[in-house]
């Protein structure tokens, strides 16, 4: 008689840990984002700590959870999109337009860049902190306060820019704040027809590639078009 073939032990994952790799496997991979070091990022971030307590069963469902003040947490598949597109690299700066949750802020940090987030809701800031400084995340500096005004101050340059809004158009002094290489993602348009865009400075010129159709709130404060008068 032939001895039974031994099958190797495979650690059993915990429910949360089967949902996050379910998320990654169905929600996330389905949707192009085949980059292993946003996929690990994703996978080691743990993104039930910025999910309000209320909202805990939606953590890793592909829809919008709810904040509070009128905001929501994107879904994680825009969130791995996002990654993807701005292949951020040790070192690099970023400002962060609408904190939220501080999740995505915690993955761009989890990334090696050194992020401000800008956050107009004090109380949508103050959780962030919190969630961020219980999971023992560093490089982030969560302002209360709102991102479109610092953008439109000019004061500083960066090597990525992320608004988690949408705008109905994209102003060409913020695109003048990129560093040489920098990126910067946008949700451009207004609804129905919105598209997800990164932007790149090469020298003088800045082009931009449509990245997905998608439909966000508008952030605070956008810029708005002035009408025509007749």
């Amino acid at each position: 008689m032939q001895p039974a073939a031994l099958t190797p032990d495979v650690p059993k994952r915990s429910p949360i840990e089967q949902a996050r790799f379910n998320m990654i496997e169905q929600q996330i991979r389905p949707w192009d984002v085949l980059d292993t070091r946003v996929l690990d990022l994703l996978a080691a971030v743990p993104r039930e700590r910025y999910v309000p307590i209320r909202y805990q069963k939606l953590a890793f469902v592909d829809t919008e959870v709810p904040l509070g003040f009128g905001q929501f947490m994107w879904p994680p598949r825009v969130e791995g999109r996002c990654l993807q597109a701005l292949q951020l690299q040790a070192g690099e700066t970023v400002l962060e337009v609408g904190s939220g949750s501080g999740y995505l802020a915690a993955l761009m940090a989890g990334a090696g860049a050194t992020v401000t987030s800008y956050e107009i809701q004090g109380e949508l800031a103050r959780r962030a902190r919190n969630a961020m400084l219980n999971h023992g995340v560093g490089g982030v500096e969560i302002l209360k306060g709102c991102g479109i005004a610092a953008l439109d101050a000019a004061a500083d340059s960066w090597d990525a820019i992320v608004l988690t809004g949408s705008v109905p158009y994209l102003p060409e002094a913020w695109l003048d704040q990129l560093n040489e290489g920098g990126r910067l993602f946008a949700v451009v348009g207004e609804g129905p027809a919105m598209h997800a865009r990164l932007y790149t400075r090469r020298g003088a010129a800045v082009t931009f590639t449509v990245l997905f159709e998608t439909s966000l709130l508008a952030l605070d404060n956008a810029p708005h078009r002035n009408a025509f008068v007749f």
